[in-house]
């Protein structure tokens, strides 16, 4: 095994901080650990934290440019959040407005996935994990 012990965080720029603070902080339910407007760069930088420690870094910058989404582009292709039951989650999102994709398998893994976007078309993935052993 190399050096590295797992994910830390994945930094996401977006159009608009109020919106997207709210989309992540309360459709999401992320955990904020810390807030702070930097001046210098006329740029808010928001830490959240998921349950298991991963954290995604939302910051806002003046006239940032959009990101290309479809087609897809090179680069970072989407986010997945591992989640026990993706119906589940999926029904949640809905019923707070959020536009989700029909669940479909994974051929190789044979688990199952949707997915949805947040505030500025940034894809985001629903990906059933692993059930725990039955004891």
């Amino acid at each position: 095994m190399g050096p590295f012990r797992g994910l830390h965080h994945v930094a996401v720029i977006c159009s608009d901080y109020q919106r997207s603070r709210a989309f992540y902080t309360e459709t999401l339910g992320l955990t904020v650990l810390a807030e702070n407007f930097r001046a210098d760069r006329q740029s808010w930088k928001l830490d959240l934290a998921l349950p298991d420690g991963t954290q995604i870094e939302l910051f806002s910058f003046p006239d940032a440019p959009v990101r290309p989404s479809r087609p897809e582009a090179q680069g970072l292709r989407h986010l997945a959040f591992a989640v026990d039951d993706v119906a589940a989650v999926k029904r949640i999102l809905e019923a707070q407005g959020v536009a989700v994709e029909d669940i479909r398998i994974d051929p190789y893994t044979d688990r199952k996935f949707t997915f949805f976007a947040d505030p500025d078309g940034l894809p985001l993935e629903l990906y059933q994990q692993a059930s725990p052993p039955t004891a």
